[in-house]
């Protein structure tokens, strides 16, 4: 437990500069990747939805446009929290050297590490609050309850860029991120719920389904755009806060055994 002790209120300074640098050059870095959950709302919600009149979730009939766009805030945590501290921990590691920059001052391994977590949690927590916004303005999200689904953004930000970070630390190369991304991240991109009921899945699949961690923040945050919350809500609650320490955990001490070496 001295990995965590070693953590401390330095971390700021970590978060305040991935701030300061993206904000520099904004209009590349935080643009695209933000509108493109966006875009998948519009192409699939408007375009697919015109062909699906009605899916069922829960024993309740809603268009398809409502139902797929709380996935939406979901994709929009998980990529901009996972890429953050995949690629970008990683190019900040190994090609710009900028945790060795940070080492030269009182900072400490942990305290850049979980800066890096804490900067990767807050891009997604920004991203699904944007696309919350879009959906609340049009008509397709149900508040008060809708506000649950900034607490899950968060927790589900901190899960995510965890696994980006761990991903980073195991990767020899950048070319080996294409891994985690074709066995992890575009399995829970296509198989959590997003855009389409699990139920239709084979039994195999659906569980297999309901071990990802995107699945469990899917159906947090749909239900509250729907306004149903219900008690059945706790288990993928309880998921998520019982994996994300752990992952973020084995995260920060495999890339300080990495950074060691």
């Amino acid at each position: 437990m001295s990995l965590l002790r070693n953590i401390s209120y330095r971390v700021r300074y970590v978060w305040r500069r991935n701030l300061d640098v993206s904000l520099f050059g904004w209009k590349s870095t935080v643009l695209p990747p933000l509108l493109e959950p966006l875009l998948y709302l519009f192409a699939f919600g408007l375009g697919l939805g015109a062909y699906v009149e009605k899916v069922r979730f829960h024993g309740r009939l809603t268009d398809y446009l409502t139902f797929m766009a709380p996935g939406m805030i979901a994709v929009g945590v998980l990529f901009h929290s996972i890429m953050e501290c995949m690629y970008g921990s990683f190019v900040r590691m190994r090609y710009q050297r900028t945790f060795d920059a940070m080492l030269t001052t009182p900072l400490l391994m942990e305290d850049i590490l979980a800066g890096e977590i804490l900067w990767g949690a807050t891009k997604g927590l920004f991203a699904g609050l944007a696309v919350l916004l879009v959906i609340g303005v049009w008509g397709l999200a149900a508040f008060p309850a809708s506000l649950l689904v900034l607490p899950v953004a968060a927790l589900s930000g901190l899960l995510f860029a965890g696994f980006g970070l761990l991903f980073a630390s195991v990767s020899p190369y950048i070319d080996n991120l294409n891994l985690p991304m074709f066995f992890f991240i575009n399995p829970m991109f296509l198989f959590s719920g997003t855009f389409f009921p699990l139920d239709n899945l084979p039994k195999w699949l659906r569980a297999a389904a309901w071990c990802l961690p995107l699945t469990h923040t899917v159906e947090i945050m749909r239900a509250a755009t729907f306004g149903s919350l219900t008690a059945r809500l706790w288990w993928s609650a309880a998921y998520l806060a019982v994996l994300t320490p752990v992952v973020c955990y084995a995260a920060i001490l495999l890339m300080k055994r990495r950074l060691i070496k």
